[in-house]
């Protein structure tokens, strides 16, 4: 029998608030929210303010609603269906971006940033990339990513390579560029193996809109 692993939203959404903050009232963005995962975790942990949770799979967000509902969140959550590609939200219209395992699969990745960066209001940040949060048990870490690898090699050598070049550095690093955005970090490195202690912290690439004192 499989052992079930702890869910790692919760600590992914220690590791957003550390860089985002938890300051009330504010208007969040989980693109590519899937049943919501990321996104109700952040909510149970942040004192106020609204969650959109955006996804193009209409069954998804619906199970995510139920799910906000049944956590005592339904209020402070929203689905909008919708990609990054094209967000149906006006300019400068949320305070936080985040996305946890979806940036991979978006059709243009470079757009979909810079879709984000345009719904930012002034001084909004964002998030997006994927891993298990840095407080994630180590023990649950290295199971989690030999499961993973073993699933990609179960594919063949080209699904590795390709696995391991969208969560390298130098393609959120290219790829941000590419988006043109004035300034951003990348952390983490995608590529770790199943015993280094950061492998579960994933990689993430991460920026601030700036404001006009910033410019």
């Amino acid at each position: 029998m499989t052992e079930t692993l702890p869910d790692y939203y919760p600590t992914v959404a220690e590791d957003v608030i550390a860089f985002c903050g938890d300051k009330g009232g504010r208007v969040w963005v989980d693109l590519g929210a899937g049943p919501g995962g990321l996104g109700l975790a952040l909510l149970e942990k942040v004192s106020d303010g609204a969650m959109v949770l955006m996804d193009p799979n209409a069954d998804s967000l619906g199970r995510a609603l139920d799910t906000a509902r049944q956590r005592g969140v339904g209020s402070r959550t929203v689905a909008v269906i919708g990609s990054a590609e094209s967000i149906p939200l006006p300019d400068e219209s949320v305070d936080v971006v985040v996305s946890r395992g979806s940036f991979y699969f978006w059709g243009d990745r470079a757009q979909g940033l810079r879709e984000v960066y345009r719904i930012l209001r002034l001084g909004g940040r964002a998030m997006i990339g994927g891993g298990l949060g840095s407080g994630y048990p180590q023990w649950a870490r290295q199971e989690f990513i030999r499961r993973r690898r073993e699933s990609v090699a179960a594919k063949g050598a080209e699904a590795v390579c390709e696995f391991a070049e969208a969560r390298s550095p130098e393609t959120f690093r290219r790829l941000a560029t590419e988006a043109g955005l004035p300034s951003f970090e990348v952390m983490g490195e995608g590529g770790l193996t199943a015993d280094d202690p950061k492998t579960g912290i994933g990689i993430w690439l991460r920026f601030t809109k700036e404001t006009a004192n910033d410019v």
